[in-house]
């Protein structure tokens, strides 16, 4: 691919919002998401996650990959399913931080557990 095949592209991003331009033309209120990636030695590739009401309709030079948002549930099942029961339960009843006193608090501290795990 040579640059003659690509398009400017344009993110600025804060903690609320931010703004996809392509070529000059601000796509923001068409995305929902996207992620910027880029192999050694080829350009960066920018996929594109459209909001439901956008019709699947690009008009610029820049090389965009309309994506899907992945499914959660296959990898989430490989990580649970990694997981050593008397390891978690060592783990959590070892980390007091995590209690909390409250109903369910040895599975809330599990679930969050989890979560710094992943």
């Amino acid at each position: 691919m040579d640059d003659e095949q690509l398009g400017q592209v344009r993110i600025t991003a804060d903690q609320a919002a931010g703004t996809v331009v392509l070529d000059g033309r601000d796509i923001s209120s068409s995305v929902v998401g996207y992620e910027l990636r880029q192999l050694v030695g080829r350009p960066p590739e920018l996929v594109l996650f459209l909001s439901q009401l956008v019709k699947d309709e690009f008009d610029g030079l820049a090389r965009v990959v309309v994506g899907v948002p992945p499914d959660p549930g296959p990898a989430a099942a490989v990580f649970l399913g990694a997981i050593d029961a008397r390891e978690l339960e060592r783990h959590t009843l070892a980390r007091h931080d995590l209690m909390d006193g409250g109903p369910n608090e040895l599975t809330q501290a599990m679930l969050r557990l989890f979560v710094e795990w992943a």
